[in-house]
């Protein structure tokens, strides 16, 4: 029985077969799974020759005992949906969620948060400088009967009693002070990315975890995405080979994608708490369009490096522990939004690891190296997947997965000239969502979800990966289990990040000492001319 390009692409993995790879037969072809299965063990004999069974999720424990008492330190949007994921949803993002799934009976996002399991969570306060936002925040918990408090100040939260634990979605430069601030009252701290707006404050926070007993999560939800337990262990069977390249990228073309967000009508000084929001940036008069389109400037924001470099970054980082790069260049520009913004809307980085090394087609030893490349543009959404490209095969990599047999494989040689492999047809392809996305041709899926930034999947059942996330933090709070973007995690992406950053702006090449945590060529006169000292 032979299989043709199509059938191949659909045999979407979730059973296991024989101790090997899993495939699942596609729905929409009413092919009965065993016989699929033994279409394609016939077909490839790899799966005789490389045994992988996906690495479990993250573990979690009960969510039982007394509530854990969180308060959410900026409500803007992404703190609104770190709120949902709570369990929380305010009233307007509510009826935003019911409004989509009724114009679009596909939209299951309101049903997906419906079904999220409780957190055994309560909202007890939310702070935010705009007092529009901190209505909103207070809905999310007065619609479940709590009295959440609001506070425009957010050591005024951070001194409130009944708070455990915080959530922060503020603007960048706002992150590390905030989190240190929250670990020293005491508070458990969930974070989002980048973890840091600057280089000193980078040492500071991690010392500042280091010493303390507090959980501590950097918002990287991608690491729940149940692709990457596969993609991790077929890397470290080494499926591949050695990896030499990876090439990541960011495409996005509207509005919203580039940092053009909606200036709301009632902002102004008496409505927001404008000190409040520059904090440590430099002081200027109220501007709504900064408040508003923050990620726009480098007073505030880290821009495409911090924004979105650090997703492609740490999703590989958690698959090969490659850690900060020894060297990195970067280039780019502002193309397309001549708008007065500061940060480049057009990137290109080049990270790399000379020392490198995971697995070896040949001469164990002998091949090492690999060069990380992030490329982005918000002038265009052309899908680009991203890539690890090994010495005998490539992966493409998303919330679904496929590997491509490399023509000149050295493990894979005797099987490609027999035909057993066909070169033309993936070796191996995963949808965990068991049916109904190509798990190839997915270039029509949205931005994020591609990245298995929105949702993901477990045991076939869609899943928010905000959710999940906040429920591996919640549990390391209530039961000491792990975190998987802790501070270490978070050290090695905003060290990245600031590399990226340091280098289009300076315009050199910066050099990275491992042994002595430090950057080695770049002075502290030019990082203070920058603003990142």
């Amino acid at each position: 029985m032979s299989i043709n390009r199509r059938e191949a692409l659909l045999g979407l993995a979730t059973v296991p077969v024989a101790g090997a790879f899993v495939i699942t037969a596609n729905a929409k072809h009413g092919r009965d799974a065993a016989l699929q299965q033994e279409a394609l063990r016939k077909k490839t004999a790899i799966l005789a020759e490389i045994d992988v069974v996906a690495s479990p999720p993250p573990s979690v424990g009960p969510m039982t005992g007394d509530p854990l008492r969180v308060g959410v330190i900026g409500f803007g949007g992404r703190g609104e949906w770190l709120t949902a994921g709570l369990g929380f949803g305010s009233k307007p993002w509510l009826e935003m969620m019911k409004t989509r799934a009724e114009e679009n009976p596909n939209n299951t996002q309101l049903q997906d948060h419906l079904n999220q399991d409780d957190q055994n969570v309560e909202l007890t306060a939310v702070c935010d400088v705009f007092s529009v936002r901190r209505e909103i925040g207070k809905s999310a918990g007065t619609i479940k009967g709590l009295n959440t408090r609001v506070y425009s100040d957010y050591r005024d939260l951070l001194d409130d009693p009944n708070v455990d634990a915080v959530v922060i979605a503020t603007p960048d430069h706002l992150h590390a002070p905030q989190a240190m601030d929250a670990i020293n009252a005491g508070k458990h701290v969930y974070v989002e990315k980048c973890m840091t707006h600057k280089l000193g404050e980078t040492y500071a926070l991690y010392d500042t975890v280091r010493a303390s007993d507090r959980v501590f999560q950097v918002g990287h939800q991608h690491r729940q995405t149940q692709s990457f337990f596969t993609a991790r262990e077929i890397i470290h069977k080494n499926v591949l080979g050695h990896i030499a390249l990876i090439t990541t990228n960011t495409n996005r073309n509207d509005d919203n994608g580039a940092w053009q967000y909606h200036i709301h009508p009632d902002g102004n000084p008496e409505t927001i708490d404008w000190d409040a929001f520059l904090g440590p940036a430099p002081k200027i008069p109220f501007n709504a369009e900064h408040f508003f389109r923050w990620r726009k400037w480098w007073e505030y924001g880290t821009g495409l490096t911090g924004d979105l470099l650090t997703h492609d970054y740490d999703r590989i980082n958690c698959l090969l522990d490659m850690g900060i790069p020894k060297y990195c260049t970067a280039s780019g520009g502002i193309y397309t939004h001549r708008d007065g913004r500061t940060v480049p809307d057009v990137l290109q980085v080049n990270m790399e690891y000379p020392d490198f090394t995971m697995g070896s087609s040949q001469d164990p030893g002998k091949e090492k190296g690999m060069t990380f490349v992030y490329s982005a543009t918000l002038g265009n959404q052309y899908h680009r997947g991203s890539l690890l490209m090994g010495h005998d095969a490539t992966m493409e990599l998303g919330n679904q997965l496929a590997i491509q047999p490399e023509h000149n494989s050295t493990r894979y040689r005797d099987m490609i000239d027999d035909g057993t492999i066909d070169l033309d047809v993936p070796m191996y392809a995963y949808d965990p969502s068991g049916g109904g996305i190509d798990a190839v041709t997915g270039a029509t899926a949205k931005y994020f979800a591609q990245k298995g930034l929105m949702y993901t999947y477990r045991e076939g059942k869609r899943v928010d990966s905000t959710y999940l996330h906040l429920r591996e933090w919640l549990s390391a709070i209530r039961n000491g289990t792990p975190v998987s973007c802790g501070i270490e995690q978070g050290f090695q992406e905003a060290i990245a990040a600031h590399m990226s950053c340091i280098a289009v702006r300076l315009g050199k090449r910066v050099e990275w000492h491992e042994a002595e945590r430090r950057l080695v060529n770049v002075s502290d006169d030019e990082l203070a001319q920058l603003g990142m000292a």
